[in-house]
């Protein structure tokens, strides 16, 4: 556990940074320090591994005071990862990777199976090892910096907006593979953005802050249905207060079971004659068991001709959402990817389902309007919901 415990600093010329801070972190949990610029978000942040050191108050780590400890130790057993990525340019991404490791007098014939359970963990082939940073695209190395963090299997990694400069389709991908990463290794999280959304996304628990004041903290759900002041409000905005108005239920609930698929090994006529039976214009790609692998179109089928090839030759990557996922995620999935639908996987990535536009538009009626008489008078805006599904084209597989 990380807990701020009265927590002021003061920078030199009586700057209030932040002031009596008193924050707790539990061990495991991913939490998002956000507010504008000057708000104290990142001074708090860097106070855990004494980047900044406290004025008064404490900041302890599983009880134990941090300025009671070493603080190159303190740094070393804590990950950090940063908008400029930091990785060295002039050493290969294995070097990188295993620069902390090193400093810790780690095996060194541990470290290269090290480098590579981790490179394959986000999704980059292992001959990457052998690249320099200049080589590797900005998403790319991003991912290398996340994963450097990991590697010393350090319990707490801080991160210090690390995705504020990437692409919106780039910065959405690392957010969902560094929750993935989260959830499964455990590790507590301390992650500092001004992007609301980002952090609505990612966080069990939103730290918000204003002129070096904690205003709020909460989860994310609770800081959406019961903002505590007008800034968090505004912090929020009107299109974030009118989805909380929408369901918290998991896209189990609304979505569409057993969804059009098809395996592999199978052909190109065998799936166009499916797509025909069924009435639909994209299939699903699966193995024997279940396990989701890409996903086909009408038109990547018209591409092939008269040619009869597997499936596995010309699927392309189908981006999914775990069926716990929350609907309101699912919505700014919509808006992110510009996607038809999404298809839903358990947690061992076996097609359980699909959640469609038409499905968004169901419940989204349902908690919003059913239930007003006067629904066409109510004077509500809803445009911002409305802008959101019609960015996405087209429904299929429905």
């Amino acid at each position: 556990m990380i807990e701020f415990k009265n927590v002021t600093k003061i920078y030199p010329g009586n700057q209030i940074a932040c002031e009596d801070v008193n924050i707790e972190i539990n061990t495991g949990e991913f939490v998002c320090f956000i507010g504008t610029s000057g708000s104290g978000k990142t001074t708090c942040m860097r106070m855990i591994n004494r980047m900044n050191e406290p004025t008064s108050g404490e900041v302890l780590i599983d009880g134990q005071n941090i300025m009671s400890l070493n603080p190159v130790d303190l740094r070393r057993k804590i990950g950090y990862v940063i908008q400029q990525i930091g990785l060295m340019p002039h050493m290969s991404i294995y070097d990188n990777i295993v620069m902390v490791p090193r400093l810790l007098k780690w095996d060194e014939s541990k470290l290269r199976a090290l480098a590579e359970g981790l490179i394959q963990k986000v999704d980059l082939p292992v001959d990457y090892l052998e690249k320099y940073p200049s080589e590797l695209s900005g998403g790319q190395q991003q991912r290398i910096g996340v994963i450097r963090a990991l590697a010393a299997d350090q319990d707490i990694i801080l991160m210090d907006e690390p995705f504020g400069a990437l692409d919106p389709i780039t910065r959405d991908s690392l957010q969902k593979l560094v929750k993935k990463l989260q959830r499964e290794l455990g590790k507590t999280i301390v992650f500092v953005t001004h992007d609301m959304t980002e952090a609505l996304t990612l966080a069990d628990k939103i730290v918000i802050m204003d002129k070096g004041h904690v205003i709020q903290q909460d989860t994310p759900e609770n800081i959406l249905k019961h903002p505590a002041t007008d800034y968090v409000k505004n912090l929020l905005g009107e299109e974030k207060l009118n989805e909380a108005k929408t369901s918290y239920n998991t896209v189990e609930t609304i979505m569409i079971k057993n969804p059009v698929s098809i395996e592999e090994q199978n052909t190109a006529y065998e799936a166009i004659s499916l797509m025909r039976e069924k009435r639909v214009d994209t299939l699903f790609i699966t193995d024997k068991e279940l396990h989701l692998k890409g996903v086909v179109g009408i038109f990547d089928l018209g591409k092939v001709g008269r040619r009869n090839p597997q499936m596995r030759d010309i699927m392309t990557d189908a981006f999914s959402i775990p069926n716990d996922t929350k609907i309101i995620e699912a919505i700014h999935q919509f808006y992110v990817l510009k996607v038809k639908n999404l298809p839903v996987v358990d947690n061992e990535n076996k097609l359980v389902g699909i959640v469609t536009r038409a499905s968004i538009v169901d419940i989204i009626y349902t908690n919003i309007w059913s239930d007003d008489e006067n629904a066409e008078d109510s004077g509500e805006d809803f445009s911002d919901v409305v802008h959101l599904l019609n960015e996405a084209e087209g429904d299929s597989n429905a």
